[in-house]
């Protein structure tokens, strides 16, 4: 199976969206219905459009709203290079998932997610949940702990026996498989006649395979009846509020001596010098600085509280390291990076050259589009030990959006 470069996983999303969703009123399918700025097919497929770790997503829809789907996503524009041509679904929620699967048979991903359209709520830290789990397990599913007494009810309506609810979990998506491995229980289960499957994680055991349970999230729910849309519009309408108003900055100064050497790293770029640059790591004055402002932002400490000096495992480690950490932590509290931006401080090497390719190689530690992160440089006019070409400086700001918490008043 194919896997990206750098050894993570190749990770594809199937988003179902060809049921007819009418308990929802409205008088069209629920997955088309607008909730905020989206409709909630959109909002569903963005969570995995913005996810930096998967590289494809097929919506699979019903023949009959091939208009409808095209409506719905017209706002996801952006996210045109990951996002397939729709998917014309089954005749069941099985048949269609199969179809999904099969549309990403020349695309060979390693792991795939099957999510619900109708859940919009899932977070960044649950998918990475799901791609971890699959990734060691093969097959998992994440679930909730039950909160309601549960009973067993008799065909007359009388309550019957009380069941154990702590033995039990609530079923969620996105559920996460082993491609090859679904994609071949799918095409069993189709050969033996069966199309009776609700759930992925059912079809992937009866083919005899093992499926974990994982952490589910309680804010998951599918969207299902038109009491559950009212509040969901106002979850989404005070969310996207919110995302507005929990904007975070940090800021982040390194600096590092000229030394021995014939080449700089910035930006984590190798770039020709006449010197190196002295530093336990790699001594990327631009990353390292960026990392701090990412830390800041979060309110996370700094970098030497993560990777200290001191211990010899970061010894001239790959900065690269450190901003992806410090990026994950933002992501993990279900938060984003929206903006990273850095100016150089030095008179040479020139970063002009090379610029683009340090906007490139930034975007690409961090997980978002270089139209998000900016590059620059400046001297300071030959004072200073900048000036005396002693050593770079790089000054950085990075700003992240997270979500709604207990102390954003």
């Amino acid at each position: 199976m194919a896997s990206q470069n750098d050894g993570a996983p190749r990770v594809a999303a199937v988003i179902c969206a060809a049921g007819g969703g009418t308990r929802a009123g409205a008088g069209l399918p629920k997955q088309f219905r607008p909730i905020g700025r989206d409709t909630l097919l959109a909002a569903s497929a963005r969570l995995f459009l913005d996810h930096p770790a998967v590289s494809d997503v097929r919506i699979v829809i019903g023949a009959e709203h091939a208009a409808l789907h095209d409506a719905a996503v017209a706002t996801l524009e952006d996210s045109a290079p990951k996002l397939g041509a729709p998917v014309l679904g089954g005749a069941s929620r099985q048949a269609s998932v199969r179809a999904g699967l099969e549309s990403l048979a020349s695309r060979a991903p390693d792991i795939v997610l099957v999510h619900d359209a109708a859940r919009p709520f899932a977070s960044p830290a649950l998918i990475d949940r799901a791609i971890a789990a699959a990734t060691a397990r093969g097959g998992a599913v994440p679930g909730v702990a039950v909160v309601d007494t549960i009973c067993a009810v008799g065909d007359d309506g009388g309550r019957g026996a009380t069941i154990d609810r702590a033995a039990h979990r609530a079923l969620q998506t996105p559920q996460a498989f082993r491609y090859a491995e679904l994609a071949d229980a799918h095409a069993r289960a189709a050969a033996a006649g069966r199309d009776d499957f609700t759930d992925d994680g059912a079809l992937f055991a009866w083919a005899g395979h093992a499926v974990a349970v994982f952490e589910g999230e309680s804010r998951n729910v599918k969207l299902t009846t038109p009491d559950q849309f009212d509040d969901a519009l106002l979850r989404r309408a005070g969310a996207e509020f919110l995302a507005r108003g929990d904007v975070r900055t940090g800021t982040g100064f390194d600096v590092h001596a000229f030394g021995p050497g014939d080449h700089v790293v910035i930006g984590g770029v190798k770039v020709p010098h006449g010197f190196g640059l002295s530093g336990h790591s790699d001594a990327d004055v631009v990353l390292h600085a960026l990392t701090d402002a990412v830390l800041g932002a979060l309110g996370d400490g700094d970098i030497g509280a993560h990777f200290p000096p001191s211990d010899p495992e970061w010894k001239g480690a790959d900065s690269a390291r450190f901003l992806a950490d410090a990026v994950a932590r933002v992501r993990a509290a279900g938060g984003v990076v929206a903006h990273l931006d850095v100016t150089v401080i030095g008179e040479a090497p020139k970063v002009g050259p090379h610029r683009e390719a340090m906007r490139a190689r930034i975007a690409d530690i961090a997980g978002i589009a270089v139209s998000r992160v900016g590059v620059k440089a400046t001297t300071t006019e030959r004072l200073g030990f900048a000036g005396r070409r002693e050593g770079l400086a790089a000054l950085a700001s990075a700003t992240i959006r997270l979500p709604f918490t207990e102390d954003f008043a």
